[in-house]
């Protein structure tokens, strides 16, 4: 495998676990019977965007890698939010 295939691999990897996010988010709602953001549409995000920016850099691509960086911390930051706001077990 050349390295040019292992960061195509790595890319449409990145863009699979993101549109996996949508996927997850609308059979939770249809499950739900509402609109409804689960965690893991987060943590799928937060994944997505990773692999997605190590491709960008690789690729040295700078509006990629901007607004990548960007996404990876407004999903940083709902993760805090939502482990703030989780009620603690005692």
């Amino acid at each position: 495998m050349t390295r040019e295939t292992l960061w195509l691999i790595v890319g449409f990897a990145g863009q699979a676990v993101f549109t996996g996010r949508f996927v997850l988010q609308w059979l939770y709602s249809e499950f739900k019977r509402r609109s409804v953001i689960p965690v893991g549409f987060w943590y799928l995000s937060m994944l997505g965007s990773a692999l997605l920016l190590a491709y960008a850099i690789y690729r040295e691509d700078p509006v990629f890698i901007i607004g990548q960086s960007f996404g990876f911390l407004v999903y940083l930051r709902n993760l805090q939010l939502i482990a703030r706001n989780k009620p603690q077990e005692q």
